[in-house]
């Protein structure tokens, strides 16, 4: 059986590097499941996967593609969890830009029949990272207050989402005014500009009340402020570096307020958790995907054989959304 899908030979411009291949797929073997792909965004983190500035070396030839949706389509004599037609999201943290992917049944994940495949193939990345940080790194109460840089990013729009499902409220830098009515609209309580004037705002907003934990993607200045609005021992999670700037700590943050810095990478994550812990974090999140209270903005759906389109595309900074392949 022959199956097409996309590869890296070298490390370079993802527009340039990426190509389309072919291999044969052999039948499921042991506890082997074949699931057909269908639907897989294009992350930031694959672009830097097949530029050699991600987190984890690629070593060419390499697949692409950190997350995913399709149909199990076969499944090895000794699979007990996943059967024909159940619908999958892969949990590999690679490898998913193929029409077919063939895997172990533990490195895939149930989801309801009746999710869209389409939000369902930025289930694993993005959300994942808003719940953990949300969840994991601060006891927090109803109605607490937490903040965030680079709100408009996919983790951003999340964050809201998910902390307003919660019942937290959230604060929000964004660099460009016109993206305000747009995240309040997905429920952001408050949103302000990343710039020293909108920290005097946030502080005029947040008052006394406490400020527990904030998610960094940006780093360099805009870190800073976010330390400047944490209170005393709260945390700051660290999870990208947008502005390819180093975080740099004001040693009166450490010493005066005693700041706990912390980083995710939701690919490790992924590594250490247990089945449990996936599914206690992927089936409420799957349950808002369902109830249209998480919903991930999507740019453009692209064939998977017009790539070139869909890595330029995902490249520029005027996106409306993810850029989907399609690859039925």
């Amino acid at each position: 059986m022959k199956s097409s899908f996309l590869q890296f030979t070298k490390t370079g411009n993802p527009a340039e590097v990426l190509e389309l291949a072919e291999r044969d797929i052999p039948s499921p073997t042991g506890h082997e499941v074949r699931v057909s792909m269908r639907y897989a965004p294009v992350n930031p983190a694959d672009l830097n996967f097949m530029e050699g500035t991600y987190g984890r070396a690629a070593t060419p030839p390499c697949i692409p593609g950190h997350e995913g949706c399709g149909e199990v389509e076969a499944v090895g004599p000794e699979v007990q969890s996943l059967q024909k037609g159940d619908v999958v999201i892969p949990l590999l943290g690679t490898g998913c830009w193929a029409q077919h992917v063939t895997a172990p049944e533990h490195a895939f994940a149930k989801v309801p029949e009746r999710i869209d495949p389409v939000q369902a193939s930025m289930l694993r990345v993005n959300p994942v990272t808003a719940w953990v940080m949300l969840k994991e790194f601060a006891e927090l109460e109803p109605g607490s207050w937490v903040v965030q840089n680079a709100a408009n990013s996919g983790v951003g729009r999340a964050w809201i989402q998910i902390a307003r499902k919660l019942g937290f409220r959230t604060l929000n830098f964004v660099r460009r005014e016109e993206l305000f009515v747009e995240l309040k609209g997905l429920g952001a309580d408050e949103v302000v500009l990343d710039t020293d004037e909108g920290v005097a705002q946030a502080k005029a907003i947040l008052g006394k009340e406490p400020v527990k934990l904030a998610a960094n993607a940006v780093g360099g200045d805009s870190a800073i402020r976010l330390m400047d609005l944490l209170s005393s021992e709260g945390t700051m999670v660290t999870y990208g570096a947008m502005s390819r700037r180093s975080l740099k700590v004001p040693n009166k943050f450490l010493i005066f307020k005693n700041l706990n810095l912390r980083g995710l990478w939701v690919t490790k994550w992924f590594e250490k958790a247990t089945r449990e812990e996936l599914y206690d974090v992927l089936e409420p999140l799957t349950e808002m995907i369902l109830a249209n209270e998480l919903v991930t903005a999507i740019d453009e759906i692209v064939p998977f054989r017009e790539h070139a389109l869909a890595i330029k595309r995902a490249q520029e900074s005027s996106r409306g959304g993810k850029v989907i392949l399609d690859f039925a």
